[in-house]
């Protein structure tokens, strides 16, 4: 109970309830949030010509977070890996093809159950696929995550352990297209993502002091076209650091 120094009155009544530990109430309001169909779009096909649910996927990637200490220290992680930086940013490293900053495959795509340890995690991803991320939350409180550069369908979540059985409850006709998402403790959310934007992008916990100590990675969506169609050049006057400085980069 909180009082202003000069406060004479006193609390009346019982105290509030302290948080629940059931979280079906809160997950169920989540599945309720629907995209209407039927506003601003043509009919009888409200999706137009796009219907995310009839996509085929091209690959599921099951990223579970994790907490525990790495050489005496608290660490946070995802598949067992703890994210550490690299001495160079690691667009700059893809674009101008720098080796030793990065490895694509230096994390798993599906838990690993070992214990955690650190390095520069980077995930492979062709442009253009269209993939299921699945996270997979086995902690006791509530995760957050957010991807960088993209919208995603936000398709199921519940409790439990992940299962391909568990697609059989998505929500494959009207799913919120949103950057970040909730996943309820002991629970599991999944979404879908047609990966239509080339680059190094991040996708982190929004639990900001896990993710300054490991609980992020990224996924490198790659094409071998060099089109300014697929990816603008990197501006003339960006700030090149690390193994980059003195390279130039191309005009428009």
């Amino acid at each position: 109970t909180v009082h202003y120094a000069n406060s004479a009155g006193k609390v009346s009544g019982p105290p509030p309830g302290g948080p629940t530990i059931q979280v079906d109430w809160s997950l169920n309001q989540a599945r309720s949030i629907r995209t209407n169909l039927t506003a601003s779009g043509p009919r009888p096909n409200p999706q137009g010509s796009y219907h995310y649910g009839l996509i085929n996927l091209t690959k599921t990637y099951v990223l579970q977070n994790s907490a525990g200490q790495v050489n005496g220290k608290q660490r946070y992680g995802v598949n067992s890996v703890s994210f550490v930086p690299a001495d160079t940013p690691l667009k700059l490293a893809d674009y101008f093809k720098i080796g030793g900053v990065f490895r694509v495959g230096s994390i798993s795509d599906r838990p690993t159950g070992g214990g955690l340890y650190l390095d520069t995690s980077v995930l492979g991803a062709d442009y253009r696929a269209f993939v299921e991320i699945v996270f997979q939350n086995n902690e006791d409180i509530i995760q957050s995550w957010h991807f960088d550069g993209y919208s995603f369908f936000v398709v199921g979540m519940d409790g439990g352990q992940w299962t391909t059985a568990s697609r059989s409850a998505y929500n494959l006709r009207d799913a919120v297209s949103r950057c970040t998402t909730q996943v309820y403790p002991k629970s599991w959310t999944a979404i879908y993502i047609p990966l239509d934007n080339v680059g190094m992008w991040n996708l982190r916990t929004e639990f900001w002091a896990r993710q300054y100590l490991g609980q992020q990675l990224y996924l490198r969506v790659y094409t071998s076209s060099t089109s300014i169609r697929d990816e603008y050049p990197i501006p003339r006057n960006a700030r090149l650091c690390g193994r980059a400085s003195g390279r130039r980069t191309r005009p428009l």
